[in-house]
């Protein structure tokens, strides 16, 4: 048998041409019959798939609709024939829009109603999946790769698993906005963000211009979610904004062992999906939802964090990878007026007298029901839902081309709040 999987065909010598016509004609006709096999896999799931929709689903359902189409999105990838992948765009499309309306028609109630069946989310990821991981004498290493997608976990996941068994793989729902200042304050505080600005106004900063410095008090929410949690322990945060942090977490990895909890915040994707709309290049690299994973799974390949997590797996350490929120390639403008106030994230707004086209939002006239800060007597929220973005009418054309086809977060949509959390012990 061939010697790895992935060989196409041996020639033998001596060599001649005919062999090597024989050869290269046998290779593309298995191109084109794994393209087949593909199609019609994807044809069977298709009718599926769209029957599911229609059905009334719960939140374990809809993470694995997404999951089962991020399957067919990776395995139409590598096929030749793309009129299968504009149909399942397509039906990508259609789910993200019965997942918004399922999202407005529940958010509320799985926040406010005790009774409500609800998704597991960001202020409850700590208490419900990490704490109950934590061992005396085995260390536990918890790294959230800011955006993370779940298709970008899957195309790192083979990387992973020469080092690691997958205990568990499953998902959690960010709460909204799916920003980093709110969904990863949540994480760490263990608390909805009303409940951070009540309860430690100091830490939590109401500015909401995604600046990193809403994030500079994660430890501090940490420690005191492990205070509240009577865990007594030896824990470690590390946020790595750059390389140099990258590489001198590797070097400073044998202090990490005597800790119970390592938590390491990897900001890179972030700089990468944000630079998105400031770098031709990155747009050139990742025109679309294929380029960004192999960009993606290329940066990782290369990067320290692939170093450190070779250490944890040599030091037979356990391993959580897991993220704030996800991101969505943004297609469509939604028009928005608003005061010079408002923030600068596209994919949500908070301010006064906001004027919006109704149909394209999710809005919080009561951001208490949302457990959002409210500034203002009159502050509302609202999110953009699929894949829209918020464009004001001054500059408008300007704009719309500008941010078009950039991969943004803040709204509602699978792929912003549907999100991985997979845990990994070393082989």
């Amino acid at each position: 048998g061939a010697i790895g999987q992935k060989i196409a065909d041996y020639l033998i010598k001596p060599l001649n041409p005919n062999q090597i016509l024989l050869s290269v004609k046998k290779i593309l006709d298995n191109k084109r019959l794994v393209t087949e096999a593909t199609n019609l896999g994807y044809q069977q799931e298709f009718r599926n798939l769209s029957m599911q929709y229609n059905d009334r689903m719960d939140f374990d359902e809809w993470a694995e609709v997404y999951k089962k189409l991020i399957f067919w999105e990776l395995e139409l990838d590598g096929s030749q024939d793309k009129s299968m992948s504009e149909i399942l765009n397509m039906q990508k499309s259609e789910a993200n829009a019965n997942f918004c309306k399922y999202v407005m028609n529940n958010y509320e109630d799985w926040l406010n109603e005790p009774k409500a069946d609800k998704p597991l989310m960001s202020n409850q990821l700590m208490r419900k999946k990490v704490f109950p991981l934590l061992e005396q004498d085995s260390p536990l290493f918890f790294v959230l790769v800011d955006n993370l997608r779940y298709d970008q976990w899957k195309v790192i996941e083979p990387i992973l698993t020469d080092y690691f068994t997958v205990e568990e793989e499953s998902s959690y729902y960010s709460i909204l906005p799916t920003t980093t200042a709110f969904a990863r304050n949540s994480i760490f505080s263990g608390m909805m963000p009303s409940e951070m600005e009540k309860q430690l106004p100091d830490l939590w900063v109401n500015d909401d211009n995604e600046e990193e410095g809403l994030n500079n008090h994660e430890n501090d929410f940490l420690k005191k979610q492990l205070e509240k949690s009577r865990l007594t322990i030896k824990s470690s945060y590390h946020k790595i904004l750059n390389i140099n942090q990258g590489k001198s977490l590797v070097d400073n990895f044998n202090n990490l062992m005597q800790n119970q909890l390592n938590v390491v915040v990897y900001n890179f994707v972030d700089m990468l999906s944000h630079a998105r709309t400031d770098m031709a290049m990155i747009k050139e690299l990742a025109p679309d939802e294929s380029g960004y994973r192999s960009l993606t799974k290329s940066w990782f390949q290369h990067s320290p964090l692939l170093e450190f997590i070779k250490k944890i797996a040599d030091k037979g350490g356990r391993l959580i990878i897991t993220t704030d929120h996800g991101m969505i390639r943004v297609q469509k403008p939604a028009k928005i007026v608003g005061y010079r106030e408002t923030n600068t994230n596209l994919r949500y707004k908070q301010g006064k007298n906001l004027g919006f086209d109704e149909n394209h939002v999710f809005v919080a006239r009561k951001p208490e029901r949302f457990f959002l800060p409210r500034p203002n007597v009159s502050t509302a929220y609202v999110f953009t839902l699929e894949d829209y973005f918020f464009a004001y009418p001054n500059n408008y054309n300007y704009y719309v081309n500008y941010y078009r086809d950039t991969f943004q977060h803040g709204g509602v949509s699978l792929e912003e709040m549907i999100i991985p959390f997979i845990y990994l012990k070393s082989k």
